[in-house]
């Protein structure tokens, strides 16, 4: 996911303020070799431990993950659209109707009642996200039922991404037990609702008004809240690291998209700001990543 949206980043560079494309088309093939190695992998569990899969599935934080596929889906089906509209199409909207499947799941799950306020946590808002990113990247899709299938997907992840936001943030200010260091990363991810509901919106609507700043606005605070406890000492690295890579991208994009729009040079380099920070923070993450993959550590943990 943060791989794509950072190849989606610089392409809107190269669009909007003449980048280099061929940047956004590399970092582009990298991610569609990591999206398949890792779907590889993750079929090879499935079929070797399909118990642990159903578990990690069913846990009331790991199963939100599972939307993450269908985001990273979504974004490829963008990655890929200058090269092939077939293929984008088909990956769009596999990648959708996965979204909005796993949002009737996630949701239908917690009606059940009698769930733990603690779990109440930053991983609960990519099923929203996830129905956010249906608009964010198809809604210039051609087919006749598209336009209704964002609509759908809008309101789904307008309503659960402030509904759930408001519940993570209520957890994490009155809950007396810290956020685990592991699980800091993913505070980033309370910036997603409103940078890719940013994106939504302007893409579905065609433009940029008051709402929309609004979204990015409020998008770019949190991210200067979080920033600092999130990118700080003594948080050691592993994999969940990378949940910041998406929420940082969504930002970088949106921020990109509204200096364009309102052309005040302190946005612009705003904009590229981000822009050079994800791309450092995804260029950490991947080497890192690299080195506990040949270490054998990752496994290991």
């Amino acid at each position: 996911m943060g791989i794509s949206g950072l190849a989606l980043a610089w392409r809107l560079a190269a669009h909007e303020f003449h980048a280099a494309l061929w940047i956004s088309h590399g970092i582009g093939i990298v991610a569609v070799g990591v999206f398949a190695l890792l779907s590889l992998a993750y079929l090879g569990k499935i079929l070797k431990h399909p118990e642990a899969v159903k578990n990690e599935f069913n846990h009331p934080i790991a199963g939100n993950f599972f939307g993450t596929f269908n985001i990273a889906l979504m974004l490829l089906s963008a990655v890929i659209a200058p090269f092939s509209l077939p293929a984008s199409e088909g990956v769009w909207t596999l990648g959708s109707l996965g979204a909005l499947v796993l949002a009737v799941i996630s949701i239908g799950r917690l009606l059940k009642g009698q769930v733990d306020s603690g779990h109440a946590l930053p991983a609960w808002l990519i099923p929203g996200v996830a129905a956010l990113d249906i608009p964010a990247t198809g809604a210039a899709m051609p087919m006749a039922w598209a336009r209704e299938l964002n609509l759908f997907a809008l309101a789904i992840g307008t309503i659960v991404g402030l509904v759930f936001f408001t519940m993570i943030l209520s957890r994490l200010i009155h809950h007396q037990e810290k956020l685990a260091g592991g699980l800091t990363p993913s505070l980033m991810i309370l910036i997603g609702p409103f940078a890719v509901g940013f994106l939504a919106y302007t893409n579905f609507t065609g433009r940029i008004d008051g709402f929309a700043a609004i979204l990015f606005y409020f998008g770019l605070f949190l991210f200067l809240v979080l920033v600092g406890k999130v990118f700080r000492r003594g948080i050691p690295f592993a994999a969940g690291w990378w949940a910041v890579g998406f929420p940082l991208a969504a930002l970088a994009i949106a921020a990109l998209k509204y200096a364009a729009a309102v052309q005040l040079w302190p946005l612009v380099w705003l904009a590229v700001a981000l822009l050079a920070f994800l791309s450092m923070v995804i260029a950490v993450l991947f080497y890192r990543t690299l080195r506990v993959i040949l270490d054998g550590s990752l496994l290991r943990a």
